[in-house]
């Protein structure tokens, strides 16, 4: 079969910006040599843009290769890939409105992906959790596995546990999260990360806990991430990239 064809040419700065989320999520704990982030196609919807196998701080505007949504290099070539690039392919094909995917291993979240315990929004900055976090567990799909997505039935199954979700979590695995660019699904990865902890902390402490309201978080998220995103995204980036 032949390689499918580009989706046409992106702008350079669309790249950059991917790069950046690569350095700043690695920068920020939620990356380390694993995981991935990608973009979808701003002229062809049926095609998304991630790196080729690599440490997610490493990554250069080189390093970008072009996927359909079965997850295949368009312009064919040699090339090393992500095994579970099928989680980027199958969330886009599944949610039109996703335009940015970000899966990671990060740590603090964990926890709520192997106990009963819901991960719910505890502050402001994690106001997009207010809808639920469900769970995805790969034995429900396929058994006994080495529990990596690697083809597009399991990425299917997995977008469809993350349904119009946010975030969802992978039992014993990690996570992903989405949004409409991928400065949002920066900044929302990183509070993920972040709520997860103090949620933890606040349990450690005993009593009940105060939780977000659904409308409190429905209307932080409409606003927060929105209207001041370039605030933290300028801060990520010089932190990250060292100037």
């Amino acid at each position: 079969m032949s390689a499918p064809k580009s989706g046409g040419p992106v702008d350079p700065a669309l790249i950059e910006d991917l790069v950046v989320a690569n350095r700043v999520l690695a920068h920020q704990g939620v990356l380390d040599a694993y995981g991935h982030v990608s973009i979808r196609h701003p002229k062809n919807p049926e095609r998304y843009l991630m790196s080729r196998q690599l440490a997610p701080e490493l990554v250069t505007a080189e390093d970008v290769l072009e996927y359909d949504l079965d997850s295949t290099v368009c312009g064919g070539g040699e090339h090393s890939v992500f095994l579970e690039r099928f989680i980027h392919g199958e969330m886009y094909r599944a949610r039109p409105d996703v335009h940015a995917v970000v899966h990671s291993h990060s740590p603090s979240v964990i926890p709520f992906g192997i106990t009963t315990v819901p991960l719910k929004p505890v502050y402001h900055m994690a106001g997009f959790l207010y809808a639920g976090v469900p769970n995805f567990d790969i034995r429900k799909h396929r058994g006994m596995t080495n529990m990596l997505v690697t083809d597009g039935a399991l990425g299917k199954a997995l977008a469809e546990t993350h349904g119009g979700h946010t975030v969802s979590l992978m039992r014993g695995h990690g996570n992903v999260v989405v949004g409409p660019n991928i400065k949002v699904a920066t900044y929302r990865a990183i509070y993920t990360e972040i709520n997860a902890r103090l949620q933890m902390q606040a349990m450690q402490l005993g009593g009940p806990i105060t939780y977000l309201d659904p409308e409190e978080g429905r209307l932080i998220d409409s606003v927060q991430a929105q209207a001041t995103i370039n605030r933290p995204w300028t801060l990520w980036k010089r932190r990250a990239l060292g100037k």
